[in-house]
């Protein structure tokens, strides 16, 4: 009771962060009963049938979700392997910027496409990759190579959805990495140096060590989020000429949970997502703190 007067500004402020994870991220845990029913909007919770598990062997005995599955994973992993490394080394690449003036300005021009909407990036991209009228394709008939329909040809689209996801993002995804960088002491540095020490040795040896505990926890975060790879950025790009290596989990839930109304089946493909993540969190967790010591708990 001392403690909740002694800190009771602090526990104020936090108090509407507490209600908001409650309203918006625990109340609903409640609506994942309905993967174990054959849920009528009419009837409600209580008054749909219970269906055990028979929503998720529905999931995995239909050759259209294996497939889905597959596109997401895949997409996952390209996403993990080019997409995450790049904020690292633009961090790396800005913290070896001595002019302030010139690092300000190439910060705010990495920063800008993260305030873009999807549906405006999506309008760019689809400018730039158009057959008649696209400077990619106008560059190939420059050296007299044929267009490339690039969104009508599904070899294309998991490299369209990296690549738009690396320029949006990861600019944003510099700042933790900047922040981490500012805390490393100047002093191992002019220590580095007096020991004839190169800038790309004091990197390796000072700057990658002293951020990789940072490295670590957001390569933790980014593997729960491994299925979750997002509604709009696929949405935007994907159509009926390249959804066989396009579509997703969450395009799918879309389609076929609030157009087709199957809220039962895809309250099942949701919970298996999240279950998959926290697996993953666990697994990476658990290696990470064995291979490093660091870890999210």
């Amino acid at each position: 009771m001392n403690n909740l007067r002694k800190y009771k500004a602090l526990y104020l402020i936090s108090l509407p962060g507490i209600i908001y994870f409650i309203v918006f991220k625990y109340l609903p845990l409640l609506g994942s009963v309905m993967a174990f029913q054959n849920y009528n909007i009419f009837k409600g919770f209580t008054g749909s049938p219970w269906v055990g598990f028979d929503q998720f062997r529905r999931m995995f005995t239909y050759p259209e979700f294996l497939r889905i599955l597959e596109n997401t994973v895949f997409i996952g992993f390209y996403d993990l392997i080019f997409a995450f490394p790049v904020p690292i080394i633009f961090a790396l690449l800005l913290n070896e910027l001595r002019k302030v003036v010139y690092k300000r300005i190439l910060q705010t021009v990495v920063y800008l496409p993260h305030f873009l909407s999807w549906v405006i990036i999506g309008g760019i991209m689809i400018g730039i990759l158009s057959p008649t009228t696209g400077i990619v394709n106008q560059a190939l008939n420059a050296l007299g190579l044929k267009s490339i329909y690039f969104l009508g040809e599904d070899s294309y689209i998991r490299s369209i959805l990296v690549g738009t996801g690396i320029w949006k993002d990861s600019g944003w995804g510099t700042i933790v990495y900047l922040a981490a960088l500012a805390s490393i002491n100047p002093e191992l540095y002019e220590a580095a140096r007096i020991d004839g020490a190169s800038r790309w040795k004091q990197t390796l040896s000072i700057t990658i060590p002293a951020i990789l505990p940072t490295i670590t926890i957001m390569f933790l975060l980014h593997i729960g989020n491994f299925l979750d790879f997002g509604f709009e950025r696929v949405f935007v790009f994907v159509n009926s000429l390249n959804e066989s290596k396009g579509d997703i989990l969450d395009t799918y839930i879309y389609r076929v949970g609030l157009i087709d109304q199957q809220y039962s089946y895809t309250t099942a493909i949701g919970l298996f997502k999240s279950v998959v993540g926290l697996m993953l969190v666990m697994i990476g967790n658990t290696l990470s703190k064995r291979a490093s010591g660091e870890g999210l708990y």
